[in-house]
């Protein structure tokens, strides 16, 4: 099967510098070219050939899974187009001034482009192949999953009925949307109907959002949103509830993982629920929720001759059995995962051996940490309402996760504050100090006292879940993360003790070296160390 893929247009950077999304694709099936790019909303935005056919091939199933109706699925493919402006690998830090104020999670992906697919197949006998098949796909640079999700199903409706200016009338409608400035209640008007939603914060309490009265008087009564990023936690998990602490640790310790699905929809949820299950924590290596066999990076997750990739892979395509075969950890699920149906953990080394034998999860790694057996069996009971099932378990197990998250990164954060410079030894008429560098040993002799046994209860080798932890780019991510906003503030207190300083009367007695390199140092430090405005009051 063949993807047209004609020449990208060439558009200027501000093509990619929309807030919310980036575009709207159109893909068809062509008999004689295959997955096509129909359309692409604006008609200037530049795709690279690769670009193009990954989404074409991501837009739909990638076997006969019988998706008949509308299927709703999402996709994270890298960046390469001439407007990528030489993105970063997945996994950079983002360095816009408003990421400052979002959760390491949420913040805004350079690097990757988040794909939103609504698929619709139907009958129809004017077709030669007998069937309507056609995706439309929101192309965005945020992993607002839940809120892309519901907007697919306003705008691919809405385009079905009225063709493409229906995707010129929504992109001009999201272009006047306030920014996704974290904190804020946003309404966002969109086809007869106005959102109201927020993007999380990091200065937020877990109990503490509560949607506020509407500033303004609405016209319309605003659709809430509770969130803009979560999937069904507890529906997708509850067959694996016995094994969630195995899980947590297959990903944060970035194992590679491969999650075979019968259908897309499950499976890229499924992969999303596994990437969360160490938030607040980013998740700092690739991660692919629907991946098919002609995806361009296809050969470098599937060859034999290296160790798998750090990547958390969701396939739905039968041929992967064998391709992932030699993968360490698979997750199988079938029709029933989402309606609980308990699937259990096998330790078969090689996944190829699962092709006729149940869904569940087969590997043979060995956690360090032992799983609380009572809480697992609670949250493995059957609610005694029906409305248990819902909204409160999700609670209960986000809840539950992030304590444990929390609990493991506490110690890394205090033992990372050490390492900043006092106050006092930073002085305007020396170079500021820098951040100490982290010492893994020296870390590891504070577990005793800060460890997360004393907040989690949980027992097992901590000590050894660390040192793994140490070579995963999960670490590596928080590392640098926690670096630049250690270095940025360092560089805000140099700044604060300059304006406070008399500089008039330190020059008195100062040669016109001294003078002269003092002056270098601050504009270099102007020049060099620029941080938007916003950015230094949070620092503060």
């Amino acid at each position: 099967m063949a993807v047209a893929a004609s020449a990208a247009p060439r558009g200027g950077p501000s093509s990619r510098n929309a807030d919310w999304i980036s575009a709207i694709c159109v893909v068809t099936f062509d008999l004689e070219l295959g997955q096509a790019l129909e359309s692409i909303y604006p008609r200037e935005y530049p795709l690279s050939d690769a670009e193009r056919m990954n989404i074409c091939y991501l837009a739909f199933p990638d076997s006969n899974s019988g998706c008949m109706g509308d299927t709703l699925l999402h996709f994270r493919v890298r960046c390469s187009g001439p407007g990528a402006g030489g993105a970063p690998e997945c996994g950079s830090i983002a360095t816009r001034p408003e990421d400052v104020l979002s959760p390491p999670a949420l913040m805004y992906d350079p690097a990757c482009y988040f794909g939103f697919c609504f698929f619709r197949q139907v009958r129809d006998p004017q077709n030669k192949r007998g069937y309507f098949q056609k995706s439309v796909i929101i192309l965005s640079h945020y992993p607002f999953i839940s809120l892309f999700y519901f907007l697919a199903e306003m705008i691919a409706p809405e385009y079905f009925d009225n063709g493409e200016a229906a995707l010129e009338a929504v992109y001009h409608q999201m272009q006047q949307w306030p920014s996704p400035v974290p904190g804020q209640y946003l309404h966002l008007p969109l086809i007869g109907q106005i959102l109201q939603v927020r993007i999380p914060s990091v200065k937020d309490k877990p109990t503490s959002i509560r949607p506020p009265a509407s500033a303004t008087p609405l016209s319309i009564r605003p659709v809430v949103l509770p969130s803009v990023y979560e999937v069904e936690f507890y529906k997708l998990l509850q067959p694996l509830v016995p094994h969630l602490y195995l899980l947590w640790e297959l990903v944060l310790l970035n194992e590679p993982l491969a999650v075979m699905a019968p259908n897309p929809t499950l499976c890229s949820n499924f992969v999303q629920v596994l990437v969360n299950l160490i938030l607040p924590l980013r998740y700092g290596s690739d991660y692919r929720p629907y991946f098919t066999i002609h995806d361009t990076e296809f050969k470098d997750y599937t060859t034999r001759t290296q160790a798998p990739p750090n990547v958390i892979l969701g396939v739905t395509n039968p041929f992967f059995t064998k391709a992932l075969q030699h993968w360490p950890h698979v997750v199988r699920l079938d029709e029933g995962t989402d309606r609980g149906k308990p699937l259990k953990k096998s330790s078969t080394s090689s996944p190829g051996a699962i092709s006729d034998v149940k869904p569940g999860l087969y590997t043979r790694y060995k956690p360090f940490i032992t799983p609380d057996r009572s809480a697992l069996r609670t949250l493995g009971r059957t609610p005694s309402t029906p409305r248990r099932s819902g909204d409160a378990r999700d609670a209960q197990v986000r809840r539950m996760l992030s304590e444990v998250t929390q609990s493991f990164m506490i110690p890394l954060e205090r033992y990372l504050a050490t390492l900043l410079p006092l106050q006092r030894t930073i002085t305007p008429w020396r170079q500021p100090p820098s951040l100490k560098p982290f010492s893994q040993a020296d870390f590891l002799k504070t577990l005793e006292v800060t460890g997360p046994h004393l907040t989690t209860g949980l027992k097992g080798n901590w000590t050894g879940l660390y040192k793994r932890f140490f070579s995963t780019p999960n670490f590596q991510y928080w590392l640098r993360l926690r670096q630049l906003e250690a270095t940025n503030k360092i560089r805000v207190l140099y700044m604060e003790a300059i304006c406070k300083a008399d500089v008039l009367f330190w020059m008195r007695d100062k040669t016109e070296v001294e003078v002269v390199d003092f002056i270098l140092r601050l504009n270099d430090l102007l020049v060099r160390g620029q941080v938007d405005r916003m950015q230094l009051l949070e620092v503060l």
